[in-house]
């Protein structure tokens, strides 16, 4: 790799990460190009992205971003995982690296927050944002429909008083 292939490396992942709110750091000694290829396409899947990094490289993209606390991370064979949302990448990694032990989560940095192993496990196992938003609108229906339940309540006794009525008048004229 020359030195404008290195150059262009760093400024695509330094774009990237503007608008990264979560990146998490592994280790991923011993993983099959299969298995790799599996864990991309899960990562993928969730709206995030991973990506086997050169830790000079992965350090001199980091400089200048809210990441910068990450730098001495990047020792040994490392790769990134990272998405917008601050849950996603989390999830997918921490899920992987349960069943497969050569995955190793070394930390992450949530914004200019520096996670351990452990807070990514933690924060792997919170509702991602797009949960959230479902609970929210559940929440938010829930109270609609029982205002158009009580509503509809009265309306009901109503007819059903006047139906009683009716139909005691015609077993009286019959």
């Amino acid at each position: 790799m020359d030195r404008t292939q290195k150059e262009a490396t760093i400024a695509a992942l330094q774009s990237k990460l503007q608008d990264t709110g979560l990146v998490v750091v592994t280790h991923h000694l011993g993983l099959t190009v299969k298995e790799v290829t599996d864990l991309r396409a899960k990562v993928r899947a969730a709206g995030a992205s991973f990506k086997v990094t050169k830790n000079r490289l992965a350090r001199r993209s980091l400089q200048g971003t809210q990441f910068e606390g990450l730098d001495g991370l990047f020792k040994g064979p490392t790769a990134i995982a990272f998405s917008k949302d601050p849950v996603a990448a989390a999830k997918v990694v921490a899920d992987y690296a349960k069943t497969n032990e050569k995955l190793k989560i070394v930390g992450a940095s949530l914004g200019t927050q520096i996670l351990d192993a452990e807070g990514v496990k933690a924060l792997a196992s919170l509702p991602s944002l797009d949960e959230l938003r479902g609970r929210l609108v559940g929440m938010i229906q829930t109270p609609a429909t029982r205002i158009a339940g009580v509503l509809q309540a009265p309306g009901g006794q109503v007819a059903r008083v006047l139906a009683a009525y009716a139909k005691k008048d015609d077993e009286a004229a019959a």
